[in-house]
């Protein structure tokens, strides 16, 4: 009997396979080419989805149906780009042919001779590489400070009208992972055949379907012929006095195997770590949630002065880099970004700075000579498979930063030496593993785990401040010594929703930070005795922090509409104990951190954005060790508070307009914070130390942001002009001698500039920026200071005869602050370049600081504190370089 059950069973189920017949057909273009990647949905006469499928490479789908009674029903093929296209079906056993005609979102290429063109196509826009480069631009970096709409900062960082890029990808993929400065630098824009922006960048496969994501991207389409061979160049430089540039870059683009490797070494003020600038490192180190103090010690050096960085460095370093990338399938690969960094500096300044308190001035001069050595080590692994039905990343970092700076000074006429280690090990793995159900809802997997180590010591000789830190009797020197080992690891598993247009987001998750700092402050006294400063100078804080967390997210998104609302709770505990202070302290907190953000397209090219968020945030191991550390040479910090608490409110809004085809391109950005803490730093200033004391005070910050700018190629002038403006308010509390002042700050910024072709053989660049700070005490007779400042740069590009170009530019600084003289710098360079194609190679002869200006006078303005500086700057330079492309 059981047998015939059984076999009865096996015979329905065959026949009912059987009757399941799949619903063919084929999406093709109006050229009849194929279309991949087409949504394709089943719908019953009353507008419910029966099944849905996407198109394969060749446009082709099949939608399995469970019964053939079907007539009626309406097949719905949509695609970015494409109208959306109804059939309806009649014969289940036919082949339905489906043709999309391109949307409005698709521009028409301009055709005006010699005008350069955009093309768009959904959320792409589409800059050809050769409508906007010159015979003297060399990288892609050079085009891409041309193109309107996009701006390309000192740094390297690139913003898209407005908005940082996420990621720089080469043919695709993600080569370089955010530190894209070598690519700009080193891809010929002759391999590059457009660049391509892509608005609401989403990188994994599976999620493209309900994208959500508000990512801008910058994608560099090779030319099939760079494709098919190595490419790079070879540079070798020198100059007077001893000086000298060397380079060697070698790249290839194929399917299979990416690859830009470099080493360089120079001593002519360009640092080579510009190159491993990771752009959007911040907002990835907020989604960690790894808040570890990056060092507790320093020289205390004045900065930098107001210049770029090739006018005021003193180097000598070298650089490594490599970047490799390798497909075993579209679906699938394998990344190496290592690199080294070696790098010796000198600096040498004078600075002088006054604090205005009610009824007192404290004013501190000091000279300092630096001698600075920075190494960066760092080798990241990346394994990235990405398709339609899952995504796994697994990174694994290792990071190895020692650090060492030897300081001659004189403080207030008193000479000192200090001499700064430190060394910091970074060891790193994030796995993420995201899987996509028959049902379309998806599961998503994520585990971070982190150990630090970051040894420091300062020694300063002889010992400083001895009515402070000794008695009043003279000694020989201060060590200050810290360790800060520290384990974090935060995990978590989500479930993802999927209805139509409609996403639910399901996340529970943990995360632990187990920290020790161990710290002692010793004096050695003038019979070589060395003993701790004090008991108070002595840590041996146990950190241990745990946060257990859910969040539910809601997603909604059509053609004009994306919204998404959060809301994350969490529990988070904090206990920390120090027996040689006395200290045992726990914290339990239940925080909702809600958000919402709305994106609405006005039209098709434009849209505006809102935004909310309510956030509860706790302060770190820095803010509760209770025994004294010695930040640098002239500051005391210590702590006498609970752990901050903060409670910030965020509000934004902002408007893209972009007409694409008329290459103008505009935003205009508002923000406002308001944040709320539960302490305050008091600082007790002298002539000759500062002591920094958190105390349990309340604590106001307000922060108001407005900003507008526009881009505009002017097709008559052949030229790419830009604009913009931005206003700035701050109010904040301080808190020095006892005497608690609230401040307003504002600043108000101009800046204009313009990329122009003046004829076929001269171009020329200029940009000013302009600003404006005021600073008040909001108090009876409050103190009030104002601060201006200009910058301009110009430069000129002729070509005189076939192939001899040459290169004049300038740079001109103007400060003015109320109590000081005026400041006036202009900066002169000549370049001279010959182009010997017959052996692919560029002869260069150049002169930077024409005038010969050896030093640079700063002044630097913040709440109630002038701070004026005189920095030794290189002076004229003379280079004579051989670049070899092959």
């Amino acid at each position: 009997m059981r047998k015939f059950i059984f076999s009865c069973w096996l015979l329905l189920a065959a026949l009912s396979v059987a009757a399941q017949r799949p619903l063919k057909g084929l999406v093709k273009d109006a050229s009849g080419k194929g279309i991949e990647s087409v949504n394709v949905t089943l719908k019953d006469t009353g507008g419910n989805i029966i099944n849905f499928t996407r198109t394969n490479k060749n446009g082709a789908f099949n939608i399995e149906l469970k019964n053939e009674a079907i007539a009626g029903y309406h097949l719905e093929a949509s695609s970015i780009g494409f109208k959306k296209m109804v059939t309806t079906v009649t014969d289940v056993a036919k082949n339905y042919e489906v043709i999309l005609q391109p949307s409005e979102t698709t521009l028409e290429t301009v055709t005006v001779k010699n005008r350069p063109s955009l093309t768009s196509r959904g959320d792409t826009l589409n800059y050809r590489t050769a409508d906007f480069a010159d015979k003297q631009d060399r990288s892609i970096g050079d085009v891409l400070k041309k193109m309107p709409g996009v701006e390309v900062a000192e740094d390297g960082k690139i913003t898209y009208n407005g908005k940082s890029i996420s990621n720089l990808y080469v043919d695709g993929d993600n080569l370089l992972d955010d530190k894209y400065n070598i690519g700009t630098k080193s891809i010929p824009h002759g391999a590059v055949d457009k660049v391509q922006v892509i608005q609401n960048d989403q990188p994994v496969k599976m999620m493209r379907k309900n994208n959500m994501s508000d990512d801008v991207a910058l994608n560099l389409v090779i030319k099939d012929e760079a494709k098919l061979k190595m490419m790079g160049d070879a540079t070798v430089g020198a100059g007077v006095p001893n000086r000298f540039d060397e380079n060697l870059t070698a790249m290839l683009f194929n399917k299979k195997l990416k690859f830009i490797n470099n080493i360089k070494g120079n001593n002519i003020g360009i640092d080579p770590g510009s190159d491993l600038i990771a752009h959007n490192f911040s907002d990835y180190a907020k989604k960690l949630d790894n808040d570890k103090p990056n060092g507790l010690l320093s020289t205390g050096a004045a900065g930098v002065p107001s210049l770029p960085q090739s006018r005021y460095l003193f180097n000598k370093a070298g650089l490594i880099n490599l970047n490799n990338l390798y497909k075993f399938n579209p679906d699938l690969q394998l990344r190496a970004n290592i690199s080294y960094l070696y790098d010796k500096r000198h600096q040498e300044y004078n600075k002088f700075s006054e604090t205005y308190l009610p009824g007192q001035t404290i004013r501190y001069a000091e000279t300092q000579n630096n001698a600075i050595n920075p190494q960066k080590l760092r080798a990241q692994f990346t394994l990235n498979g990405n398709a339609e039905k899952y995504y796994l990343n697994n990174n694994l970092v290792l990071e190895y930063s020692p650090f060492k700076t030897r300081s001659d000074l004189i403080i207030n006429n008193v000479a000192a030496n200090q001499l700064l280690k430190q060394k910091t090990f970074d060891l790193s793995n994030e796995f993420n593993y995201r899987k996509k159900l028959k049902s379309e809802d998806v599961i998503n997997l994520y585990s971070y785990l982190n150990h630090t180590a970051q040894p420091e010591i300062l020694n300063i000789t002889p010992g400083l401040n001895p009515d402070i830190l000794n008695n009043g009797n003279s000694y020989l020197d201060l060590t200050q010594q810290i360790k800060l080992p520290t384990w974090y690891t935060n995990n978590y598993v989500s479930f993802a929703f999927v209805k139509n247009n409609f996403v639910q987001t399901y996340k529970a998750g943990f995360n632990v930070q187990q920290q020790q700092l161990n710290s002692v402050l010793y004096r050695t006294q003038n019979n070589q005795q060395t003993e701790p400063v004090t008991g108070n100078t002595v840590n041996e804080l146990d950190w241990f922090k745990t946060k257990l967390y859910t969040e539910a997210t809601y997603e909604y998104t059509n053609d004009k509409l994306k919204a998404g609302l959060s809301l994350p709770l969490s529990y988070n505990h904090i206990d920390y104990s120090d027996a040689a202070n006395q200290l045992h302290n726990s914290l339990n907190k239940l925080f909702i951190n809600p958000s919402f953000n709305l994106k609405y397209e006005t039209s098709t090219e434009n849209y505006v954005t809102a935004n909310y968020s309510f956030r509860n945030d706790l302060g770190n191991i820095s803010d509760v060790y209770r025994g004294t550390i010695l930040k640098n040479y002239r500051s005391l910090f210590s702590n006498d508070a609970p752990i901050t608490e903060s409670q910030t409110h965020n509000i934004g809004a902002g408007f893209n307009f972009r007409k694409a085809m008329q290459m103008l391109f505009a935003n205009l950005t508002a923000n406002y914070s308001d944040t709320e803490l539960n302490t305050i730093s008091a600082f007790n200033l002298s002539n000759n130390i500062q002591q920094k004391i958190v105390l349990p005070l309340n604590n106001h910050i307000r922060n108001f942001y407005l900003a507008a700018n526009a881009s505009k190629y002017l097709f008559t002038l052949k030229s790419t002009v830009n604009a913009g403006v931005s206003y700035s308010q701050s109010r904040y509390s301080q808190l020095q001698n006892n005497a608690l002042l609230p401040f307003n700050t504002q600043t108000i910024a101009y800046k204009i500039g313009i990329e122009a072709k003046l004829s076929d053989f001269i171009n020329w660049s200029y940009a000013a920026n302009y600003a404006i700070t005021d600073n008040k005490a909001i108090v009876a007779n409050g103190i009030k200071t104002n601060f201006k400042q200009l910058r301009q740069q110009s430069a000129l590009a002729i070509t005189t005869i076939k192939n001899l170009y040459v290169n004049l530019s300038a740079e001109h600084l103007f400060t003015r602050q109320s109590s000081q003289p005026d400041l006036k710098y202009i900066f002169a360079d000549a370049n001279l370049r010959y182009k010997w194609l017959k052996m692919k190679t560029d002869i260069e002869f150049g002169i930077t600081n024409l005038t010969n200006i050896k030093r640079f006078d700063a002044i630097y303005l913040s709440a109630n504190s002038l701070t004026t500086g005189t920095y030794i700057i290189p002076g004229r330079v003379a280079m004579l370089k051989a670049t070899f492309n092959f």
